[in-house]
């Protein structure tokens, strides 16, 4: 007996779909309006990368990624992330204490570096003081004579540049839920800045006020007043318009509320107590690097219980490879050519003048915050250059379409109070093509300018491909 289905295919007037090329169906549809359009395309990585998806569905192995993925999510969901001290980068990181630097991203040496992060370097030596001047500390540099080491392979996060040397003052940030910790340096606010690439002498002067008044003022006050909620600012500032990368405003000033009354107990001459708390209250970004340092031990809680796990724990840039993470295989990068981001420009400045992105900020997307949430933040997107609101919302419902689960804790207004997109799928970013989004500044790409706008900048989907590879010969 023919089926009803079958039966009405055979009995019925001919019909064609097209699968794939919209182009092959347009000149047919004169003749037949009904045409069946399929928007559909091979996996971007052929048939290996096809086929290792297909094995991560398999019956005996799907349910077991899922139930590591379910651990993961857990772990950043119940993550409870304080801001307890600030400490020199070298009481946290020993390799500091020798002529050593930390930097964004996956693993990179000096002759490979792009302009901001060796301008970001030379501001570095020049500040140790290891060097007396711009041409010697690049030949100090270009000597071998100082090491580099990621920030992320001592626990830590480093804004653009990324660059951390010993003496810098750092934001250490303990999870109570899990045990974790991390850090950040601090904020050096708006202009140049080393983070940037630049180094000049307003550079140095700002970065020894940090070192020996803003660092030490900050950590006595955590000391004596106690560590800091950062879970609790988070989810506040996100419904007052934040969206904790490219926009900090709310986050900043709560801070601000929790710290002043900790400041006032130091008994701080009255003009060194103005300038911190102005130099706080006018850095709207200032929460952008206690909220990596966040992020950072919430994604580590996960990474800690990834056995199997298709979550990226990690993404990161350092001017030349763009790198992920992913739970089921811990500390191993999946590197890729890094894409430059696009958006608006500071006077006199253009799309020619913008380095490849860069930075351990996307620490932030990798735990749903940021680009993620874009949706969160509407003050900001004009200055992002992605198009109206409308535009926010719809990047904000594609980003859910590649992670493993919304965070009740992390609501967005915009999209009725949903949470937001957390826990990055390498399976499912590889299987629909579409790539993380970042909210990101933009270096000038030569070393001593500095920052030239902001923008958004897209994760290259061979990082997840490779991922998808690896975890399916992972997985047995």
């Amino acid at each position: 007996m023919v089926s009803q289905p079958i039966d009405a295919l055979l009995s019925g007037a001919p019909r064609a779909v097209n699968i794939g090329v919209e182009q092959f169906v347009r000149p047919l549809r004169a003749w037949d309006s009904d045409i069946l359009s399929v928007d559909w395309a091979p996996p971007p990585g052929g048939i290996p990368l096809a086929q290792a998806l297909d094995r991560l569905e398999a019956p005996e192995i799907a349910p077991r990624i899922e139930a590591a993925n379910a651990r993961v999510v857990e772990r950043f969901l119940g993550a409870r992330p304080a801001l307890v001290d600030v400490q020199p980068a070298a009481q946290i990181v020993p390799l500091l204490r020798e002529r050593a630097l930390l930097h964004a991203g996956p693993p990179i040496v000096w002759e490979e570096m792009t302009g901001p992060m060796r301008g970001a370097a030379i501001g570095a030596v020049l500040h140790e003081g290891w060097a007396e001047d711009e041409q010697a500390a690049e030949a100090m540099l270009g000597a071998g004579e100082v090491g580099f080491t990621p920030c992320h392979h001592v626990g830590g996060v480093g804004p653009m540049g990324g660059i951390t040397s010993g003496s810098m003052p750092v934001l250490v940030v303990h999870d109570t839920a899990w045990g974790g910790r991390s850090f950040c340096t601090l904020n050096e606010g708006v202009g140049r800045v080393l983070r940037f690439g630049a180094y000049g002498p307003e550079v140095q002067r700002r970065l020894g006020w940090i070192r020996e008044e803003l660092g030490p003022i900050v950590g006595r006050a955590l000391r004596v007043g106690g560590a800091v909620d950062l879970a609790s600012i988070m989810a506040r500032a996100l419904t007052m318009g934040d969206e904790l990368h490219q926009r900090n405003t709310a986050a900043t000033l709560l801070l601000l509320r929790e710290l002043a009354p900790r400041l006032a107990e130091l008994g701080l001459p009255g003009a060194q107590h103005r300038t911190v708390l102005e130099f706080m209250a006018g850095t709207e970004q200032f929460f952008l690097n206690v909220a990596m340092a966040a992020c950072k031990v919430i994604a580590d809680a996960g990474s800690a219980v990834g056995a199997e796990s298709s979550i990226v724990t990690a993404m990161a840039r350092n001017g030349v490879a763009f790198g992920v993470r992913m739970a089921a295989t811990g500390d191993r990068w999946f590197t890729a050519p890094v894409n430059t981001p696009r958006g608006l420009y500071f006077g006199g400045y253009s799309q020619e003048d913008a380095s490849p992105d860069i930075g351990d900020s996307a620490i932030t997307e990798t735990v749903g915050l940021g680009g993620f949430c874009l949706a969160a933040a509407p003050a900001v997107v004009p200055y992002l250059g992605v198009g109206g609101f409308d535009e926010a919302l719809v990047i904000s419902r594609e980003m859910q379409t590649i992670v493993a689960a919304s965070n009740p804790n992390l609501a967005i207004p915009a999209l009725d109070f949903a949470g937001a997109a957390t826990g990055i799928d390498v399976r499912r970013t590889a299987a629909t093509s579409v790539e993380p989004i970042i909210n990101t500044g933009i270096a000038h790409r030569s070393a001593g300018v500095g920052q030239v706008g902001a923008g958004t900048v897209r994760a290259p989907l061979a990082c997840f491909e490779q991922a998808v590879l690896a975890l399916a010969e992972t997985v047995v």
